[in-house]
């Protein structure tokens, strides 16, 4: 294994972490995270093992929507800190090893923005022509309505300008119009702005949305929307070679391979795998592997620099709609049966560890499948140390809740009165009194420890993300076992997702003398292959195995 290809293609073996600086860490006392506070706290991110930070929107907003409401692409909310408090971020986290990315939310504006001011002001205005106007809605005006019980259409009719605008989201989010060069070209603009800044990159909002050109009337006359992404891909790495586009796309596999840009591999850079963790949690509610299983051989290979996106939580509800109503419903009896949560009807507004019952064996069983199948791992902010929500916040609020720091009041993370805070912290058993970085970092037996030795593990083992995932027949329902291999590499992952101790028999090689199978989370324990290539392995509820295949004359470092 050449580690060089490594670096080069930095990506496809990431830690990803995502924060929203509002909620990390105070330090001027105001309520609100701070710019400042990602910097206070970057070593924490170090410690941890993290290689990219990605920035959820920290631009100018009326914040009807979190962020997700912009009024300048350019620009730094005052009330988070400056451009010069990001490029000190930046900074900092370079000189950690880490990497920074964003949001690039630009498939819509705030209906604040000065462009849609204009826009409405006059047919004349320059502007007008960067959303999509309508005299009357379309007869459809009521499909595809992305917020169902807040919103009851995608037109919305603008006293000011005489006409309807098209809105996929909500309706003081007003969509750009991709079609028009002016847009396309100003999209550019703000992303090599960001990126001469020091960015490594961007989390694109919304993708099927952005280049989403059915709200036209003259959609099909329009070029194929694909070529924008095409362009923009192209332009990023003109600018930048090693700069990534990491797309949010939850369609089908078929349709989601197309995004990457198909065999030429020239439009995302990552998609994430909404597909992989819908059948996951089907999974866990079953205590059987067998839909993760087919999710995995259902993936389409990624372009050879492209790569998926792993995760098992965001920022966002916790999408289920790519199950079928039953199958929903399973995932919903298990770890959301109450009204309040679960949210518009497709998903779940809980994180991991209130869904597992703070399990601790289940939660590692978790963790350690996202950092052993193939892809590079996303994390949200928290979950290193298993917070919980608070379904007393609104809608997907309930999961953006202050970083827990200590056992201090409001957790650590601001010393302003607690209802000055951006959203109420959690509660009870996994409060910051009980789940917080400060005890955890010196617990050798804490979730955040268990962290740091899957990603030291992970990075030590680029197999498992460049390398060819093959799965393992284990005769035990309960068991899912693959193995990556990659030159001469081979790792082997074997995970039980049943509360009962089993024992299973793997083929992990051929006809061969001399391997042993090194234990890469537990004291380096060495087992014997027999000589017939066959594994033999013990594993407790919910337990989980890591191994290194060696082979005589190896020189791994295990």
């Amino acid at each position: 294994m050449r580690l060089t290809e490594t670096a080069d293609v930095w990506w496809k073996n990431a830690v990803i972490y995502c924060l929203d600086v509002e909620t990390f860490f105070d330090t001027d006392g105001d309520g609100r995270g701070d710019l400042r506070g990602v910097c206070q706290r970057i070593d924490h991110l170090a410690e941890l093992g993290v290689t990219c930070l990605w920035l959820m929107p920290f631009y100018p907003t009326p914040d009807r929507d979190d962020g997700y409401d912009i009024t300048d692409f350019y620009g730094v909310d005052h009330r988070l800190g400056t451009h010069g408090d990001l490029v000190e971020l930046i900074t900092l986290a370079r000189d950690r090893g880490i990497r920074v990315m964003a949001d690039l939310v630009v498939n819509h504006t705030s209906d604040k923005h000065p462009w849609f001011q204009s826009a409405r002001a006059s047919r004349e205005s320059p502007y007008r022509g960067w959303y999509v106007w309508r005299d009357q809605p379309p007869p459809d005006a009521d499909k595809g309505i992305v917020f169902p019980g807040q919103e009851t259409s995608l037109w919305q009719y603008d006293e000011a300008a005489g006409q309807y605008y098209l809105h996929r989201f909500h309706k003081f989010q007003p969509d750009l119009d991709i079609a028009n060069r002016e847009v396309r070209e100003e999209i550019e603009r703000v992303v090599g702005f960001w990126s001469e800044l020091g960015l490594s990159g961007f989390r694109v909002d919304a993708v099927p949305f952005l280049i989403d050109t059915a709200g036209a009337e003259d959609a099909a006359a329009l070029p194929d929307p694909h070529d924008y992404l095409r362009d923009l891909r192209g332009f990023l790495q003109r600018r930048h070679g090693d700069s990534i586009l990491l797309g949010e796309v939850n369609l089908p596999y078929p349709d989601v391979r197309r995004f990457f840009g198909d065999e030429d591999g020239d439009e995302l850079t990552m998609c994430f795998d909404f597909i992989g963790m819908q059948r996951l949690y089907l999974s866990l509610a079953r205590n059987d592997p067998a839909e993760l299983v087919k999710a995995l051989r259902d993936r389409p290979v990624p372009p050879e620099e492209g790569q998926w996106g792993t995760f098992v939580r965001n920022h966002d509800e916790l999408t289920l709609d790519k199950l079928s109503e039953d199958e929903r419903q399973e995932v919903f009896d298990a770890f959301g049966p109450e009204k309040d949560m679960q949210i518009y009807g497709r998903g779940l507004r809980r994180r991991l560890p209130p869904m597992l019952g703070n399990d601790q064996a289940r939660l590692r069983m978790v963790y350690s499948l996202l950092f052993s199948l193939p892809g590079t791992p996303v994390l949200f902010y928290g979950e290193e140390i298993g917070m919980g929500e608070n379904l007393a916040a609104e809608d997907r609020h309930a999961v953006r809740t202050p970083m827990q720091w200590t056992a201090d009041p409001s957790g650590g993370f601001s010393t302003a009165d607690p209802s000055r805070l951006p959203a109420p912290m959690v509660e009870g058993e996994l409060g910051p009194e009980n789940v917080n970085v400060a005890a955890q970092r010196h617990d050798p037996e804490s979730l955040f420890s268990w962290m740091k030795l899957l990603i030291r593990r992970y990075r030590e083992c680029p197999e498992l993300s460049w390398g060819s995932c093959t799965i393992l027949e284990t005769g035990v329902r309960s068991v899912f076992a693959h193995r990556s291999d990659y030159e001469d590499g081979t790792i082997v992952a074997v995970h039980n997702f049943a509360p009962e101790a089993v024992r299973v028999s793997l083929a992990v090689a051929g006809s061969a003398i001399g391997l042993r199978a090194v234990d890469l989370l537990e004291n380096n324990g060495t087992t014997d292959v027999g000589d017939d290539g066959a594994l033999s392995l013990e594993l407790a509820p919910y337990g989980c195995r890591w191994l290194r295949i060696v082979r005589p004359g190896d020189r791994y470092l295990v």
